[in-house]
């Protein structure tokens, strides 16, 4: 890509990104997360139990759930219910929701309950399920500390921050935080996330046109890096020293 992408960006730009906490009235935690055109809405709900298959354990769960409004999409899509039942992107994203989310968190410390991640996405724009991991930790910051104030413990069970991004190769150039256009043209499509610290949690790669090196893998995990340290510091300022 020899010019400036579609939306004027560089090659190692964001899309314009905001985080508003306490979106939701009632959710223990929750925040829209806008990335560009993308817009998801996160929120955390605290269920005194734990699913079936964890019962007599002490630590604590922490789960996700994904889903797109009809017409978040040019064209509206059915809601998954009416089609039978969840399609496999959709169980995809779910799991990394909450394996991300997992890595990051004291789970014995939490106790015998569950937290319920909703990440619903209003407006799609590429880099969905990267905007859920984003967003979906600062809900889950605020509803953890909505137990730490009812006396469940007396710290953040939180390890560390996590965030994701997207890179990948467009034209033959590597590029960060890809939108729509672009993902739907990428040779080289990877999905990163990745703790405060810089410790890897997961990285979803995939040549779509191309195949592609252990050099470009490195290039696209370096724009990931960076990409990912801006993210974190916007999650620092939604969450107002939590953390």
């Amino acid at each position: 890509m020899a010019g400036a992408r579609s939306d004027q960006r560089g090659p190692s730009d964001l899309r314009p990104l905001s985080i508003t906490p306490g979106y939701l009235k009632y959710a223990e935690g929750s925040c829209l997360i806008e990335l560009g055109n993308t817009r998801v809405i996160c929120s955390a709900s605290v269920e005194e139990k734990l699913p079936f298959w964890m019962q007599g354990k002490t630590a604590g769960w922490v789960t996700g759930e994904y889903g797109m409004l009809p017409r978040s999409t040019h064209r509206r899509s059915p809601r998954e219910a009416t089609r039978g039942g969840q399609g496999g992107r959709t169980q995809e994203i779910q799991r990394l929701i909450g394996r991300s989310l997992r890595a990051i968190i004291d789970l014995p410390a939490v106790g015998p309950r569950t937290v319920w991640m909703d990440c619903d996405v209003i407006q799609a724009d590429g880099g969905t399920r990267t905007a859920s991991v984003t967003g979906a930790f600062v809900a889950l910051v605020h509803a953890l500390e909505h137990l730490r104030k009812n006396g469940v413990f007396l710290k953040l069970p939180v390890k560390d921050f996590v965030a994701a991004t997207s890179v990948g190769f467009v034209d033959g150039q590597a590029v960060l935080d890809l939108n729509y256009e672009e993902d739907s043209k990428a040779q080289v499509d990877m999905n990163v996330v990745m703790t405060g610290a810089g410790n890897l949690v997961e990285i979803q790669g995939t040549g779509e046109g191309s195949t592609f090196t252990q050099a470009q893998m490195e290039q696209m995990l370096a724009l990931a890096r960076n990409g990912i340290e801006r993210l974190v510091e916007a999650q620092r300022t939604a969450l107002k020293g939590l953390l």
